[in-house]
């Protein structure tokens, strides 16, 4: 594979990110704290209704101009008007600078346009702000995959196993590079 500068720079900061993230983290609040303690070690159903409560969480900006802005972003999103939700999402990133969810899911718009870089840059954005947003990770986890890091990916991916045991899309992620990580056994 033949390697850009560019994407060069986005695999070092992606690493950077992971090497960041892979240390202990503290929790940015007793709820959240107590509901990803319980997201950790909850069974399927409970786990879903956890995982609810923290994007509910993690949605709410304490402004309903900003709430407004993400929600928007998301209908582009979920409508394939990437560009669109980008210019949702970098309205609130301006307005609302220290809310992650708006990097977060603007994290997700640019790497929906190929914009890896500043995916890598907005991802970094909002897990300095919430280190614990297992969705956060896990797209950290497929930028890394897109290029090519298979180990980088896959402690991202067990990162977010290890916080949400049913989180809808890392168990096919962690079966998909297990082997090209650990090796084939004979």
């Amino acid at each position: 594979m033949n390697i850009r500068p560019t994407n060069l720079k986005c695999i070092v900061a992606a690493f950077m990110l992971l090497v960041t993230f892979s240390l202990p983290l503290a929790a940015q609040s007793a709820e959240e704290e107590a509901l990803l303690a319980d997201l950790a070690q909850a069974d399927a159903q409970a786990a879903l209704r956890i995982d609810r409560e923290l994007q509910a969480l993690w949605s709410k900006s304490g402004s309903s101009s900003m709430d407004l802005l993400l929600r928007r972003g998301r209908e582009a999103m979920e409508e394939g008007e990437t560009n669109i939700a980008i210019e949702h999402f970098t309205a609130l990133t301006d307005h609302a600078p220290e809310f992650a969810e708006g990097w977060h899911w603007r994290a997700q718009a640019f790497f929906a346009a190929e914009l890896y870089g500043p995916a890598v840059a907005d991802l970094e954005r909002a897990l300095s702000i919430n280190p614990l947003n297992y969705n956060a990770i896990f797209g950290l986890g497929a930028i890394l995959e897109s290029f090519g890091d298979e180990k980088g990916a896959y402690e991202a991916y067990s990162r977010v196993k290890a916080m949400h045991p049913f989180h809808e899309e890392v168990d096919s992620a962690l079966e998909r590079l297990e082997s090209r990580v650990s090796g084939t056994s004979l």
